[in-house]
Parts: C-alpha cells; sequence; structure tokens
C-alpha cells in the first residue's frame, strides 16, 4: 500500500467515524429528550362521619373504626402531541354510572378533557364506603344515615374532580416503562358442588396471576409513580369487618410508597369478576397479601422494563349489552321471590318494572376504552365485574402481547359473566345491581369482545388475523 493510499484510507476511516458518532449523537439526543409530561395528585377521601359500608348486604350499620386511610389518586399523561389523558384510582368498591358521569361532565367543563381521555377505576374494596345520589324516603327509619351516604358521595365527587385538576397542574417530563410479574394469592371462587356453584375455593379454575406494571420516572431517572395491576377481588376482609381500608389493594400500595417515598403508587383491578384472595378473612391476611404484591411490584421495578412511547391514541365507545328476554312474569315473580337465588335481587326489580306498566330494557349500555401507546402497549379498560374467561378471549381477539386488562372502569353495574358462566351459574349470574334490571345473555360476550377488537384497531394495534 502506498503513502498516499494509506492517507486516504485514514482521512476516509475518520470521516465514516465522524459520521456516524454525528447520527448516535443524534440519536442519543433525541432520546435524552422526555417523550411524555406526567401530572400526579392524590386526595384522601376516607368518611369523616359514620357511613354504611359497601360490598355485603348483610352489614347493616354505619364503620365502627379506621384501620387505614382510603385515597383517589390521579396521573395525568401528554404525548408529545399534547394527546392528553387521564387515569384515576380509588379505593372504592366501584364508580356506578350516575355517580361517574357528573365527574366526567364536570371535568369536560372545568379542564376541558373529553369523556373519552377520563377512565376511572376502583380497587373494589369491601371494606369502603357506600356510594349513593338516591334520597332516603321519608319514612325510612334509617333515612340519617342514608343522608351522610348522599352527603359522602357528594363529597366524593368533588374530591376526584380535584385531584384531576390538581394533577393537570403540575405536568413535568417523564420516562415510561412497563413490565410483569406474577402473584400466587389469587384464587378462582367458583366451587363446583352437588347443589350448584358456589362461593367458594376452585384450584383448578381459571385465573389471572399476572402483575403488570408501569413504571413513570422523571427526566433525570428518578420515580415519580408506578401504576400496577391485580386481578382479584379485593375482599381479604368478609362481612363481619367493621373496619375503613383499602384491603390488599390499599395495603400493596402502601407498601410500594415506602420503597419508593417520592413516588405515587396506583392500582387498577383486572378481571377479578371471579376471583377471591386465598386465604381471606382477617386484616392480618390483607396486610400480608398487600404485603406479597407490593414485593413483587417493587422486584418487577428492579427488572430491565420495556420503555412505552406514543403517541397515545384512544378509542371509546358505549356498547349495548344484550340482556336477555326469555324470562317470563311468573319466571320472575318466582325468582323474586325465592330470596336463596343469588338472582332474586335484580328479578324484584325487574317486577317493580313490569308492575308499572314499563318494558324491560333488551341491553346495557357502558362504556369501553383502548388506549394504545406507540407500539409499545395497549390498556383496555373494561367496564363492570368482568369475569377470568375475557382474559383469553381478548387475548386471542387482540393478541397477547404488550396488552394490559384492566375492568371496574368507568361503569362498575355488576358482574359480566361469560357464556360459559352462564351456562354453569352461581353468583357471578345474579343481574345488574346498579343502573338497571336484567341479566346479561349470552350474546353479551360475543358482543364485547368484537367491540373491543374493534375499538383496539381504531386506537391503532396491529391485531392478529
Amino acid at each position: 500500500m502506498t503513502h498516499s493510499t494509506r492517507v486516504r484510507c485514514r482521512l476516509l476511516g475518520k470521516i465514516t467515524f465522524t459520521c456516524l458518532m454525528l447520527l448516535l449523537g443524534g440519536s442519543f439526543a433525541a432520546a435524552a429528550e422526555p417523550e411524555w409530561k406526567i401530572g400526579l395528585a392524590q386526595i384522601k377521601i376516607t368518611p369523616e362521619q359514620p357511613v354504611q359500608m359497601a360490598g355485603y348486604a348483610s352489614r347493616t350499620k354505619p364503620f365502627e373504626k379506621v384501620a387505614a386511610d382510603l385515597f383517589a389518586k390521579a396521573m395525568v399523561l401528554e404525548d408529545r402531541d399534547g394527546h392528553r389523558a387521564v387515569i384515576v384510582t380509588s379505593d372504592l368498591l366501584g364508580f356506578p354510572a350516575d355517580v361517574a358521569e357528573p365527574i366526567c361532565e364536570r371535568l369536560q367543563k372545568k379542564i376541558g378533557l373529553k369523556r373519552e381521555q377520563i377512565l376511572l377505576n376502583s380497587a373494589h374494596t369491601h371494606a369502603g364506603p357506600l356510594l349513593s345520589l338516591s334520597a332516603p324516603a321519608k319514612d325510612d327509619p334509617n333515612s340519617g344515615e342514608a343522608l351522610r351516604t348522599v352527603e359522602y358521595t357528594h363529597k366524593l365527587q368533588d374530591k376526584v374532580v380535584e385531584v384531576v385538576v390538581q394533577a393537570t397542574e403540575h405536568l413535568e417530563p417523564a420516562w415510561l416503562s412497563w413490565g410483569g410479574g406474577v402473584i400466587d394469592f389469587v384464587m378462582n371462587r367458583r366451587e363446583f358442588t352437588a347443589d350448584g356453584v358456589i362461593l367458594g375455593n376452585n384450584p383448578r379454575g381459571l385465573a389471572d396471576r399476572s402483575v403488570p406494571v408501569l413504571r413513570v420516572d422523571s427526566a433525570d431517572g428518578k420515580p415519580l409513580a408506578v401504576l400496577f395491576g391485580c386481578a382479584c377481588h379485593n375482599t381479604t376482609l368478609g362481612p363481619d369487618n367493621m373496619q375503613i381500608s383499602g384491603d390488599y389493594a390499599g395495603f400493596a400500595q402502601a407498601y410500594v410508597q415506602e420503597k419508593y417515598p417520592k413516588a405515587q403508587a396506583m392500582l387498577m383491578l383486572g378481571c377479578a369478576g371471579d376471583a377471591n384472595p386465598y386465604p381471606r378473612g382477617t386484616m392480618e391476611l390483607a396486610r400480608k397479601h398487600g404485603t406479597a404484591l407490593g414485593e413483587e411490584v417493587c422486584r418487577v421495578l428492579e427488572t430491565k422494563l420495556k420503555p412505552v412511547g406514543g403517541p397515545l391514541k384512544i378509542a371509546f365507545a358505549r356498547v349495548d349489552l344484550p340482556l336477555t328476554t326469555s324470562l317470563s312474569r311468573d319466571e320472575l315473580e318466582k325468582l323474586a321471590a325465592n330470596k336463596r337465588d343469588i338472582r332474586s335481587f335484580c328479578a324484584t326489580k325487574m317486577v317493580a318494572l313490569l308492575d308499572k306498566g314499563e318494558k324491560l330494557p333488551t341491553h346495557y349500555t357502558c362504556p369501553q376504552t383502548v388506549w394504545q401507546f406507540g407500539n409499545d402497549l395497549t390498556l383496555v379498560g373494561l367496564s363492570g365485574e368482568v369475569v377470568v374467561d375475557y382474559v383469553p378471549l381478548l387475548e386471542k381477539a387482540l393478541g397477547p402481547n404488550k396488552l394490559w386488562l384492566a375492568a371496574y372502569c368507568n361503569d362498575v353495574f355488576g358482574y359480566l359473566p361469560s357464556v360459559r358462566v352462564i351456562a354453569e351459574g352461581g353468583y357471578e349470574t345474579r343481574g345488574l345491581y346498579s343502573g338497571g334490571a336484567g341479566y346479561f345473555g349470552a350474546k353479551a360476550e360475543e358482543v364485547l369482545v368484537r367491540k373491543v377488537r374493534d375499538l383496539a384497531k381504531e386506537a391503532g394495534r396491529k391485531l392478529p388475523e
């Protein structure tokens, strides 16, 4: 090789290296700019006066003590294009439509969020306050308690609006990343006996034990928030409990915040309609399950997580889920009279509608939503107490990867059973307990899965053929 050739080679090498570094430097510079802005806030929603507790009809008197405070927490997300949305989590049994929709309407007027940009989720604690906006009858002997419940519900609505506004006012650059873990206390509760399906323990039954985890870091890499999921009824504590708490979900959030003191921990419940904690029954067990879940979340946070980019695209729809229309008045009256049948409560409401000369509803309309985070993550927000069968159904419809399934979102109207659960019977076929009267028909499964698939496609998720 001649001297001039060696000079040309060295010059070419320097140019190539310089160009490569400029290219890499440009990508590093771009990567060093956080893609998201995040706003966070939380507010205490513990009742200040004795009110009736939610979740177990056998409890007929107000709570006696506060074992742990309850919170509503907000996370406002904004991508580079200014697309904004908010997730609210809460230590409540659930937001029925008549409580949730006025909150959303107020947020639309106050800060300009559209309905589809708001997702309200509850941890379904059975150790929290009852929500109701229904004024008691004048001759109701418990009218004082009922009025306190209405007063609490109005104050709760105010606080949820307040916490979202606070979160919106404090946006800062942030990174998102996500991963997943597993928890072992989730037990299918549909126990098969000679007398039918009862609420019990079914170790061989399907259960979703996954723990999705979303980590939110500041621009300099410090944890700001942790959003995580669990698909288990928040019912470690039974009907004999008269103490306010967030049950295992509340204790799990407290554990994560203790380990990450500057981060806001938030829990979204998954398809937990037919799953209970195992074992259950004491405050000690609630704390134990909460600690176990919190430990798993913290373990996942220290693993190599996958980055979550934008843009954020949301598809939202109100879906008409079919109700059964095959029951005659005589059949409904027999169901209503049999107080040992879990379907009695709904049948009583249906007979009352017929007595008024009204037609029975043929469907129940409820919101469903899909949030698409770039090509990195799909969050599905389902209304109601969704049974676990919808996990494999939606995994098949949408593809199983980069998928987070949440239920108890926006409207907790009752259980949403699958075709299988409807055929087998049991507690989850009890019908609507708020917002209407009726039992879901077998066609509801197909309607929901098809609509969620359509929403996922609209939001930009790549679907399986």
